[in-house]
């Protein structure tokens, strides 16, 4: 009964943040380049000097990678990485078992420490794609919803009941 609680909350995390950016993925502004098609042959704009459009064109959305509003949410998942990694060890210290990853790598410091560390690495690296792609608001979204998805399992974990064995009479 627990194991199916935690998949049908698993499930529902992600159908979230799924939903979440594919919402944002709508809403990204576009660079419109003119193409016109005469026809049977396409002709591309080249001389980008005697167009009216002014030479340092940003888009609304464009700033730089490493801003403060990232570097705030980057620290902010690896934080809750860190406490999800301290509450995953005191609840099993309490007793408890982790059921989303395998025993051995839980049970070893530096293993789970390098699945946490490698988690808040790949979201920064998905950041960094979105970022170059143009997906502004998708590369803020990711990380925020990896915080808010984080903070919800450290929550869970410290408001686990304590495992106890039955004591022999």
């Amino acid at each position: 009964m627990l194991l199916m609680s935690i998949r049908w909350r698993s499930t529902s995390c992600f159908a979230l943040i799924f939903f979440l950016l594919g919402r944002s993925a709508f809403t990204q502004a576009v660079p419109t380049d003119p193409i016109k098609s005469t026809g049977t042959s396409l002709e591309l704009p080249t001389d980008r000097a005697h167009s009216d459009a002014p030479k340092s064109r940003s888009l609304p959305g464009d700033h730089a990678f490493w801003d403060r509003t990232n570097l705030l949410l980057f620290s902010g998942v690896a934080l809750f990485r860190g406490m999800d990694y301290a509450s995953t060890r005191n609840f099993q210290a309490r007793g408890r078992k982790e059921v989303l990853l395998p025993q051995d790598v839980v049970n070893n410091s530096a293993a789970f420490a390098g699945v946490e560390a490698a988690g808040a690495a790949t979201s920064v690296g998905i950041s960094y794609l979105f970022h170059r792609t143009g997906h502004h608001k998708m590369e803020r979204w990711l990380s925020i919803s990896h915080i808010s998805v984080a903070a919800v399992g450290v929550g869970w974990n410290y408001s686990l009941k304590t495992a106890r064995r039955p004591s022999p009479r």
